[in-house]
């Protein structure tokens, strides 16, 4: 097993995305446990509680949740009625706990014998991503008030670090990911915070965790700006690249050098890409990935393969295209056909082709299994 100074796997080790379209907390969580580094299911299909945002703002000062319209908000007025008695709380460790009533799945997965494991995983939505989403009375993106984005982000951190310790008494090599979609929005013009104000007040959030800093983006990604961050490990959406630009060949090779890990999420999760592949063609299209770094810096591809990860491209809460989606029938384990959506039996082809991906990998660059 390949380790790399954040003493967490490489070598082409499997892990997903945590958010899942089933509504089968146990199925889900078999299905998790059934990769090399496994993680909580988020199953925002089984409970509005289960939504990555709503589990991020419990016991925030300020949160409005309704259930009946599956909306989360933020009243301005709440905040400052509830900021005292935060306050007063936030030397309690159960203030940043994921609590039963918000993740029933992430209670179950901590039940779970986890200690075999090479790793395992939790993941928090990011202080970005939550304060563009979640908006005031006025629907001004949270992130905008100057003194709310700072605690959210101390906020977030706590409940990083709380839940990294949690993991940790399960497995020593335990890490929470930052899902953070919107350090892909932070670029655009009509944005009242900006890249450069996103990457300061990054730098000075990851320096406060206890764990490895890690980050996940499905968005539309920069990778230059994603790997300057601070991260040790960074999680993206690689198959939507296609190829890999030069430009981005000399950033990579320093990351890794540095010590970090790269997951690269190959396996489509939509019927219309997930049909067009194999775990042969997307094998063949991660390394010319690699090649592309490789050719262009002097940096092996077998140390990339070494200090990589790799994972579905997506969640699949919506499927894109549906043409294709049930050619091969799930089953349950114990081979009876079972009553899946679409998405559910997408996202499970993709699990499949990943550990068959994953064997061919190793194999190609004599990893160890």
């Amino acid at each position: 097993m390949t380790k790399n100074r954040l003493n967490l796997p490489g070598g082409c080790q499997t892990t997903a995305m945590g958010i899942m379209p089933h509504n089968n907390v146990a199925r889900a969580l078999d299905l998790a446990l059934s990769l090399d580094i496994p993680f909580y299911p988020q199953l925002p299909n089984l409970s509005f509680y289960e939504d990555m945002y709503v589990q991020t703002s419990q016991n925030f000062p300020g949160i409005v949740l309704d259930s009946d319209s599956k909306k989360i908000s933020f009243d301005t007025t709440r905040f400052e009625k509830e900021l005292i008695d935060y306050s007063r709380k936030m030397t309690e460790p159960e203030t940043f706990a994921l609590s039963r009533d918000y993740s029933v799945a992430y209670h179950q997965f901590l039940a779970r014998d986890l200690k075999n494991y090479s790793a395992i995983r939790g993941q928090i939505n990011g202080p970005v991503s939550f304060g563009f989403r979640v908006t005031d009375q006025n629907s001004r993106p949270i992130i905008y008030n100057e003194g709310v984005r700072a605690l959210l982000f101390d906020f977030i951190q706590r409940k990083v670090n709380h839940q990294y310790h949690q993991l940790k008494e399960k497995n020593q090599n335990a890490f929470v990911w930052l899902d953070e979609p919107g350090l892909g929005w932070v670029f655009s013009g009509l944005s009242g915070y900006n890249d450069v104000q996103a990457k300061q007040d990054y730098h000075s959030f990851l320096s406060g965790f206890d764990g490895p800093r890690a980050l996940h983006l499905c968005a539309s990604v920069n990778l230059s700006y994603l790997l300057a961050l601070g991260v040790g490990l960074l999680s993206f959406d690689a198959y939507q690249m296609g190829l890999m630009p030069k430009g981005y060949a000399g950033e990579i090779a320093d990351f890794i050098r540095g010590g970090g890990i790269i997951c690269w999420g190959i396996v489509p999760t939509d019927s219309e890409n997930l049909s067009k592949e194999t775990p042969e063609t997307l094998a063949r299209l991660l390394a010319s990935y690699w090649q592309v770094v490789s050719a262009n810096t002097g940096l092996s591809t077998k140390q990339i393969a070494e200090q990589s990860l790799i994972a579905p491209a997506r969640c699949c809460l919506k499927n894109i295209g549906r043409v294709g989606a049930s050619e091969d029938k799930a089953t349950c384990d114990t081979g009876e056909s079972a009553d899946l959506i679409t998405e559910e039996q997408l996202v499970e082809k993709a699990f499949t082709y990943l550990g068959r991906l994953s064997q061919i990998l190793k194999d190609k660059f004599s990893l160890p299994y």
